[in-house]
């Protein structure tokens, strides 16, 4: 198993120009993240949960930053379609909190688990049905490549850690380790949109 391992948050170095392919890759790399936790034990089990936290914090704060915005703006119905995907997120982050607070080797850690892998399923369906479809059907190539690097550069700046209650993507980013870190993800979010 120990060959294999899904990469860290950030070790991506695919040149990506759609932002719907570069979503659902990540879709894939937390299912097989969830595979490895579950099929690992000891220090290994403990070092794919510890990505799989990592890789769901960068990826649900990047499209905090960057998707639910362009969603609420441009696609039908986009506000009601956030609002019901920010519900979705919360009951997870509250799931991965109870996580962090347990030891992988706890009875109790694999049941938690379980429960996370299907509230991230059932969100992660729900995003591709719902915002990524929609996206790609109203979004031109060029669009589509700037939105890419912008969640590359959320990726870059974003906590380690999903917050539970904090379902904005300035809240999450004001409750990271650095006082600056806000600022300076949205600065590269703006940048990366900006195309310089």
């Amino acid at each position: 198993m120990s060959e294999l391992k899904t990469p860290h948050a950030g070790d991506d170095k695919a040149e990506d120009d759609d932002v719907v392919a570069l979503l659902m890759r990540q879709h894939g790399d937390i299912r097989n993240l969830f595979d490895e936790v579950e099929a690992t034990k000891g220090e290994e089990r403990r070092d794919a949960f510890r990505r799989l936290v990592r890789l769901l914090a960068v990826h649900e704060t990047a499209e905090e930053e960057v998707v639910h915005p362009f969603a609420r703006k441009r696609l039908p119905g986009g506000e009601r379609v956030v609002e019901e995907r920010l519900a979705e997120e919360k009951a997870a982050k509250e799931t991965l909190s109870a996580l962090d607070d347990l030891d992988t080797d706890d009875p109790k850690f694999m049941p938690q688990l379980l429960k996370l892998r299907k509230d991230v399923q059932e969100h992660a369906r729900a995003e591709e049905r719902y915002e990524f479809t929609h996206i790609r059907r109203s979004t031109d190539t060029t669009e589509l490549a700037a939105l890419a690097k912008a969640i590359k550069a959320a990726e870059a700046m974003a906590p380690t850690r999903p917050h539970p209650g904090v379902e904005s993507g300035a809240k999450n980013m004001a409750l990271g380790p650095v006082a600056a870190f806000m600022d300076r993800t949205k600065d590269a979010v703006r940048k990366a949109l900006s195309g310089d």
